[in-house]
């Protein structure tokens, strides 16, 4: 059975039949194959020159599973190879239970990166934030490990204690110590806010659309006069493309929820919702972040584009390709995670490399405020071999974010964002919200204006 994914066999065997004639068009078609069969004839001479005179002993199994894998991740960023091992963990993750730390990572250019941390894990409480570098487990060096090899070293039995070495911007590395455990992500977190209803989404695993569904249906059967709802997607790293699609069909009543296109443009499969919205009309605001990816954007995406709710926050990670996820021999020998279509918003606009816009943006801190404006922010666009987006569309360059908490907010204890998205449901909608003074100018954009204003380029540039 295959899953499809929105986020880390051992030998290909080819054969060919015999024909009686080729005819000049096939023997122009067969060329590329047989430029294929003299690759494979390339790598079986190199690996039987690497078995005979490498330093050490090999192992044949690990060299062709990093091989695939090397293979699968030159094509982009989220395919690769899972070995069985790998295979049986993805399937722990999706199903919700696994033992390890709560970290979503990726891998660029040989370095293991973390996307987001996850509410409530060990990862989480420890302070590793999204766009952080992990460079050793244990003192022993993950570079030019695959995702999945780094993935390996932290997991494991739960109480055992894991020591990991960070790199973060601006600051010399450090080791933190964990302890393992098993990680039981809530699929959802619920609670009233002054009359508003607050569901917390941490991630997409099969258990996501029922959780939700109970905590709206509680929501609702104990607070009557709830007046809307706020659905916090901040630092979700996707999931389930089923679940993104229950998800959203929760708020919407019928109507498309996601389209994905492969690699033939007229191929196009539309997921649509069913009819009956069980907040019946509630108005709602979706919180986003620079953390929020794949099966979070679909979300906030659609309930965007279908005028359901408004979304408050910061541009989204910009993840917008589907993974299949093709077992081996049923999972005996691992399985393939491919890249096999974008997804589209129902407006048909795609949000790879670009995110998810909000229609009001709000910075967290007055600190995030500051990076946003002088640095690129790591999303889906920092990594070179991304899937292209759209023709002519960029990702927001370095700027001053329209708010950011005023002087004297208390940024440890108070939730800057859920307020500005509490104020946009009192106010009835963010053109009706009082805005607040757009902070001072950053030195990102008083470098940029001093270097136009000299003739020459600002440091300031779009991401491809």
């Amino acid at each position: 059975m295959r899953k499809y994914l929105l986020i880390g066999v051992s030998a290909f065997v080819l054969g060919a039949g015999t024909m009686a004639y080729i005819s000049p068009i096939a023997q122009a078609n067969n060329a590329p194959k047989a430029q294929t069969y003299k690759l494979l004839e390339l790598f079986g001479d190199v690996l039987g020159t690497v078995e005979d005179q490498y330093v050490t002993e090999v192992d044949d199994k690990k060299l062709i599973e990093a091989a695939l894998d090397g293979m699968l991740t030159s094509l982009d960023p989220h395919s690769g190879y899972l070995s069985p091992d790998s295979y049986e963990d993805m399937q722990d993750t999706t199903r919700g239970e696994y033992g390890g730390l709560g970290l979503e990572v990726t891998s660029e250019e040989g370095v293991v990166k973390v996307i987001s941390p996850m509410d409530g894990t060990p990862a989480s409480r420890a302070g590793i934030q999204a766009g952080d570098y992990i460079t050793a487990v244990n003192g022993q060096s993950v570079l030019g490990l695959t995702v999945n090899e780094a993935v390996k070293q932290m997991r494991g039995t739960a109480g055992e204690a894991v020591t990991l070495t960070i790199a973060r911007d601006k600051t010399d590395p450090f080791d933190v110590k964990l302890v393992r455990e098993v990680i039981k992500p809530k699929a959802a977190i619920a609670r009233m806010e002054g009359d508003y209803g607050y569901v917390r989404l941490p991630g997409f695993n099969e258990k996501a659309t029922d959780a939700l569904s109970s905590s709206v249906n509680e929501l609702k059967s104990k607070n009557p006069k709830m007046k809307g709802l706020i659905l916090d997607l901040r630092n979700n790293p996707g999931g389930l493309l089923d679940q993104a699609v229950g998800v959203a069909d929760v708020f919407l009543d019928g109507g498309e929820v996601v389209s994905q296109r492969g690699r033939d443009p007229r191929n196009i499969q539309r997921y649509n919702a069913r009819g009956g919205d069980m907040l019946n009309g509630l108005p709602m605001v979706v919180l986003i972040n620079q953390g929020s990816a794949s099966a979070a954007e679909i979300v906030a995406g659609a309930l965007q584009d279908r005028k359901r709710a408004e979304v408050v926050g910061l541009t989204s990670f910009g993840k917008g390709s589907v993974q299949t996820v093709i077992p081996l021999r049923g999972g005996a020998d691992g399985a393939l995670k491919l890249t096999t279509a974008k997804y589209f918003t129902p407006s048909g606009r795609s949000i790879q490399k670009t995110g998810i816009a909000p229609d009001l943006e709000v910075a967290q801190t007055r600190d995030q405020a500051q990076d946003i404006a002088n640095r690129v922010w790591f999303s889906e666009a920092s990594f070179k071999n991304a899937l292209n987006a759209d023709e002519g569309k960029t990702r927001v360059a370095p700027h001053a974010p329209a708010e950011a908490p005023p002087t004297g907010f208390d940024d440890k204890k108070g939730d800057f964002q859920l307020q500005r998205a509490i104020a946009v449901l009192q106010a009835g909608g963010v053109a009706k919200t009082p805005k607040l003074p757009k902070p001072a100018a950053k030195v990102a954009e008083v470098t940029a204006k001093a270097a136009a204003a000299a003739g020459g380029k600002a440091p300031v540039t779009e991401v491809k």
